[in-house]
């Protein structure tokens, strides 16, 4: 603590009074600060300052010890002195005079104990972060001993409102100053400033205020990360893009850190390469491999969480075997090799990688990564243009093995009298120990110790087979193992039965021969009744029983039907003349004629002319016609009677009617 005595006072002024008298050109300077920057010390600085802008000004510092010693022609507004120089372990007067021209003017006199005055220099290089509302700062420690800190703070977003003050005593952690700032809110943006001092002192000078440091918000979210893939001659641009944070997280020193397990600077296989950006958007080359890559924004306070991208290696079907690989060739320096183990999945895991420039620890890496009856997915790239390229891409064995489980899930169902159905799971990949080539099946007669063995080699991506060619009721044991180009596994076993045959059942087989004959009528009635309700069948006329003539000779027989002029005879009645008569039978027969043959046609027309119909009518027809003359003699003798046989439709009517 300063300590002013009555003396003191008056010297402070009469030097004021002197420097008055001396000119007024000289403007005096403050009052000097000695300190030290940290408790152990024991370097002294001095330090004061300038009013207005002269020139070629000199100082002159003096001290009272209690004589007074003086360092002269001093050209700045501060000095450092070795504590040997000084007297620090109690109260000394200090002062100082300017020299401008011939003129010249004193500071005020301060008293201090020099050990007991420190100052450090103001915080630098300040570190922040979020711990969930509450702001913690770091900043390099002066000294190995806590600090008090008073810190000013206001919001970015309200730069007109009064900032807050608060003094916090700080921890020391990793020669760091820590001070936690709470009941903030960490998304929202702060604009700060520290100054610090000893705890380790009674008379403690405050440093100078920082720097006004930004606090962006907490990066709370992870960056949503999409990305394209387009295959170019066996190398994939790869274009990631995000969105961009919050503008209450965004300052002037954010970044995105990339990191990916290829590189698109260095190739080929560089791995775990670390790249940074400000911008949303990065372009990178990768080879057909697959490959992870990690993204992170990074501000003022800190990471958001980690946003993690696969890639998976370029889909290729039907990817065949490794014919030949370079693992144990001399690499070109373009050169490098890749490998993957694969998972139960078929996912490619557990990466590594060797280049043509790592030829002296390649066989000791290839040892100590790749294993004995593992599955690898290989790749053989090159750098082509600053990128790398993929060039061969198989599935290899470092060293292939039988089989060490049998095929999951074997069983049988469907048996018949010859043949049994099977299926089964296919081997995993960890258990293969190498490229299946096929299932090796076979069966055997249980009940019979001299029947030989027959097997079968099935197709090693079949799961199912119809084993077939057995013997009706006996029994079975089928055995199913899984082969590589080493050896066969272990065998998956199965007994089946199969059906015995039986004698054919006769009244089963009367039984359904009389079914099907029922049937049949059923079907037959039932078509009939449907014949006759769409088409119903045409009704036959009704012909009377007539004594047919039978013809006398074999040309007569078959001569065809005729309609021949019908003759009508008639009693003459008594009065009535022959002509008249005659003139009668004419106009009868025109009228009957008339009506025959419109009848015949219609009768062709709707029975379609049947020969029977046809052979009746004729012969009636011909009956009548072919009557003798002899017979008239006996329509004669009925009295008075006319007797007309008229034809229509098929059908003969015999008219009679009276002579009157």
């Amino acid at each position: 603590m300063e300590t002013l005595n009555p003396w003191r006072a008056l010297h402070g002024y009469v030097m004021f009074f002197l420097m008055i008298n001396k000119g007024s050109s000289c403007e005096p300077p403050s009052s000097p600060l000695c300190f030290r920057r940290n408790s152990l010390e024991t370097v002294y600085i001095c330090e004061w300052s300038q009013t207005g802008r002269q020139s070629n000004v000199t100082y002159d510092l003096h001290f009272r010890l209690p004589s007074v010693k003086t360092f002269k022609n001093i050209n700045k507004t501060w000095v450092v002195m070795l504590e040997e120089q000084l007297i620090t372990d109690r109260s000394v007067d200090v002062w100082v005079e300017a020299h401008v021209g011939n003129s010249s003017c004193t500071s005020p006199n301060r008293s201090a104990e020099l050990r007991q005055a420190v100052k450090f220099e103001a915080p630098e290089n300040i570190r922040m972060s979020w711990m969930q509302n509450n702001l913690t700062l770091k900043w390099p420690a002066a000294e190995k001993f806590p600090a008090l800190a008073e810190i000013l703070f206001g919001r970015d977003e309200n730069r007109t409102d009064t900032w807050e003050k608060r003094t916090i005593n700080t921890t020391t952690v990793a020669s760091k100053y820590q001070a936690i700032v709470v009941n903030l809110l960490k998304n929202s943006s702060y604009q700060v400033q520290i100054r610090h001092q000893s705890t380790r002192v009674r008379a403690p000078l405050w440093s100078n205020w920082s720097q006004v440091v930004f606090v962006p918000a907490e990066l709370e979210h992870r960056l949503n990360v999409s990305w394209k893939a387009r295959l170019t001659n066996g190398t994939r641009k790869v274009v990631l893009s995000w969105e961009p944070v919050p503008r209450a997280a965004s300052d002037s020193r954010i970044t995105f850190i990339l990191n990916d397990t290829q590189s698109s600077h260095g190739c080929p296989c560089k791995n775990n390469r670390v790249h940074s950006t400000t911008s949303t958007k990065y372009t990178i080359y990768v080879s057909s491999a697959a490959v992870n890559i990690s993204l992170i924004a990074r501000n003022a306070v800190g990471d958001s969480p980690t946003a993690s991208v696969r890639i998976p290696a370029v889909r290729l079907t039907d990817l065949k075997v490794c014919d030949k690989t370079l693992l144990e060739d001399k690499l070109k320096k373009t050169m490098c090799l890749e490998w993957y183990e694969l998972d139960a999945d078929s996912m490619p895991t557990n990466g590594s990688a060797i280049s043509g420039r790592k030829t002296k620890t390649r066989n000791a890496k290839i040892k100590k990564s790749m294993q004995n009856h593992t599955r690898y997915l290989y790749f053989e790239q090159r750098c082509h243009n600053g990128k790398p390229q993929t060039v061969k891409m198989c599935l290899f064995y470092h060293k292939e093995g039988a089989p060490d489980k049998e095929p999951q899930g074997f069983m049988a169902f469907s048996e018949t009298h010859t043949s049994v159905n099977l299926s089964w799971e296919a081997i995993p990949f960890a258990n293969q120990r190498g490229f299946l080539t096929h299932y090796n099946l076979c069966s055997v007669k249980s009940n019979s110790q001299d029947e030989p063995r027959e097997c079968h080699n099935i197709s090693a991506s079949e799961i199912k087979y119809r084993l077939e060619n057995l013997t009706p009721g006996t029994k079975y044991s089928i055995s199913l193992a899984g082969a590589t180009r080493v050896g066969e596994g272990p065998q998956a076993t199965v007994t089946v039965n199969t059906k015995p045959e039986k004698p054919v059942n006769l009244w089963l087989s009367f039984g359904l021969l009389i079914l099907f004959f029922f049937f049949s009528i059923m079907c037959t009635v039932v078509l009939k009744r449907i014949k006759n309700k769409i088409f119903p069948p045409v009704p036959r006329p009704f012909i009377p029983n007539f004594t047919s003539h039978q013809p006398e000779t074999q040309e007569m027989a078959e001569h065809k039907e005729e309609v021949h002029d019908l003759t009508l005879l008639q009693l003459h009645p008594e009065g009535r003349t022959v002509s008249e008569e005659a003139e009668e039978v004419t106009v009868l027969r025109g009228q009957w004629e008339d009506g025959v043959n419109s009848d015949m046609e219609d009768d062709k027309s709707d029975s379609g002319g049947s020969d029977d119909d046809s052979l009746s009518a004729g012969s009636t027809h011909d009956t009548l016609k072919t009557t003798p003359e002899g017979e008239v003699t006996d329509l004669e003798q009925r009295d008075n009677e006319l007797a007309i046989l008229i034809y229509r439709n098929g059908l003969l009517f015999d008219v009679k009617t009276d002579s009157s």
